[in-house]
């Protein structure tokens, strides 16, 4: 399949961490939106060096080179300028692309398992840039994250437990389930419930027990093009972003109050 993009100056120009299976879906969903231009992919390894991300998907066009991350030098981002980076890969890229903050590079950065001192190096760029972190970029996940908070808060003696469900090999507890216990105030250990079972994308339910009645707030991913989709949301916003770190909840209740559609 080959599709046509004119060059357009004011398409916003995106550089990607990751090339794994939910990067190379956020790469053909970035690829496929006539707002961007997919410009590098930056991947762990040598393999497929040089080469163009979007042949690698199936289009007979030549964008998005892809690097290898030990090519990543601070003058990276001056020979190929980008507006924002977009981060699927591991928690330590991060240090990769700390340079590009100051070219005023803004940063989206969608990794579940950052500890306290590569949290803190994101706060450190969103001094000089505009940083958007969120461990589950998915627009139904950060909806999920308001709508649980507001619910606890009209009812708050409810009883909550969270379940999440996630494919079979995915040995770690859910980052986005994590984050829910989190911002509901509610200990780890003892409310969030794993499965894994099949080939499941990701599923998260919190649940609210009341008298004589429950209440569940569920999202389902069905494929991790989601991710791309989110992202794209989340790039649309930050382009015209202040220097700060932000999130995709904190764009989601900026909206609501505006009444603005999400798409």
């Amino acid at each position: 399949m080959k599709i046509n993009k004119d060059a357009n100056p004011k398409n916003i120009k995106i550089g990607l961490f990751g090339f794994g299976k939910t990067g190379r879906l956020v790469a053909e969903e970035f690829f496929q939106d006539g707002l961007f231009d997919l410009e590098w992919v930056v991947r762990k390894t040598n393999k497929d060096n040089h080469k163009y991300a979007t042949r690698l998907l199936g289009h007979e066009v030549d964008d998005a080179r892809i690097f290898s991350v030990d090519e990543v030098s601070p003058d990276f981002y001056g020979r190929c300028p980008v507006d924002i980076i977009v981060d699927f890969s591991s928690a330590a890229a991060h240090r990769y692309y700390a340079p590009a903050a100051d070219a005023d590079i803004k940063i989206i950065s969608a990794i579940s398992k950052y500890k306290a001192e590569d949290l803190e190096d994101l706060r450190r760029m969103a001094e000089k840039t505009a940083v958007l972190y969120s461990p589950n970029i998915t627009l139904g996940i950060n909806f999920l994250l308001v709508a649980s908070q507001i619910l606890q808060s009209i009812a708050p003696h409810a009883d909550i437990e969270i379940v999440e469900e996630h494919f079979r090999n995915k040995k770690e507890e859910s980052g986005t389930a994590l984050k829910i216990a989190e911002i509901l105030g509610l200990e780890k250990k003892q409310h969030v419930n794993s499965i894994r079972v099949g080939g499941i994308v990701g599923k998260h339910e919190i649940i609210f027990g009341l008298p004589n009645q429950t209440i569940r707030l569920v999202h389902e991913s069905i494929s991790r093009a989601a991710f791309g989709q989110g992202a794209i949301f989340a790039a649309k916003w930050l382009i015209h972003a202040p220097p700060g770190l932000h999130s995709m909840e904190n764009i989601i209740v900026d909206m609501f109050k505006k009444n603005i559609p999400v798409y």
